[in-house]
């Protein structure tokens, strides 16, 4: 009966657990490019339940069967397929169409500066006419964005009192003139990609950046997050009545265990 309630109980932990990754999904919903966050279950290993102490055994333990101990989050994992496009006419605004992340440069608060890697593509452009994020970092052009090399040449830069385009493959012009290429790279592996946080990607040890192929920059566009928030409502009412379950579990086991300290014992 005891094991009844640690299964129910381990039950009601992981739909927690559930319950916070969902619940970061639907705030994240408005954040452009944001990738959802899904979960998978584990069980716990079979145990064989052993009867003890039984001396019609003579003192030796017999098995019972297996039984299961609950379960658990087996994974979290990032669901990158893309967001749906959404068109501002902001000329420094960019959306990768396709397999890609823009390199950043960025610094964080002790001032140290790494590579990192987004579908964030809502930029501006400075008085001295850099391509930055939102909190002040620099896009890396295409030849910095393979190498991973930061410096003042490693920057997307326009003149910022001329209008410039920007084509499919990222190629910057002014007057008709090439100016900059902004860098587009891809993973060999998604697994090798981690969130840092300000809907940031670090890549870990093991995995390798490259070129990306195929893709299309969309000028004057950004890509939405890629959360349906009808689906998360749904799944976030499928959660709520599975912990009643498990609470209703615990009731059920609680009732019993009473019976048998309170009216069986007393037999």
């Amino acid at each position: 009966m005891v094991k009844g309630l640690y299964t129910a109980y381990t039950g009601m932990i992981e739909e927690q657990r559930r319950l916070d990754i969902l619940s970061n999904n639907l705030a994240n919903s408005n954040t452009t490019g944001y990738k959802k966050e899904g979960t998978t279950n584990a069980a716990f290993a079979k145990t064989l339940a052993i009867r003890i102490k039984d001396s019609g055994d003579r003192g030796l333990p017999r098995g019972l069967g297996n039984i299961q101990m609950g379960d658990r989050i087996g994974e979290t994992y990032t669901d990158y397929s893309q967001g749906s496009f959404k068109i501002t006419d902001k000329p420094s605004d960019l959306a990768i169409g396709g397999n890609g992340y823009f390199a950043i440069a960025y610094t964080d608060k002790q001032g140290n500066t790494s590579v990192k890697y987004t579908r964030d593509g809502e930029f501006t452009v400075d008085n001295e006419g850099y391509f930055r994020t939102g909190n002040g970092d620099y896009l890396l052009n295409a030849n910095a964005a393979v190498s991973g090399t930061i410096g003042d040449n490693s920057y997307v830069r326009v003149d910022p009192l001329q209008k410039y385009t920007v084509d499919a493959q990222g190629v910057v012009f002014q007057n008709g003139v090439q100016v900059a290429q902004i860098g587009v790279v891809d993973v060999n592996n998604t697994d090798y990609l981690a969130k840092y946080g300000e809907n940031l990607y670090d890549l870990v040890d093991g995995g390798t950046m490259g070129a990306a192929q195929g893709y299309q920059i969309s000028q004057g566009t950004l890509e939405m997050s890629n959360v349906n928030i009808v689906d998360e409502m749904v799944s976030m009412i499928t959660i709520q009545r599975a912990y009643e379950a498990g609470q209703k579990m615990i009731q059920a086991e609680d009732e019993t265990l009473d019976m048998a300290v309170t009216q069986v014992g007393r037999v």
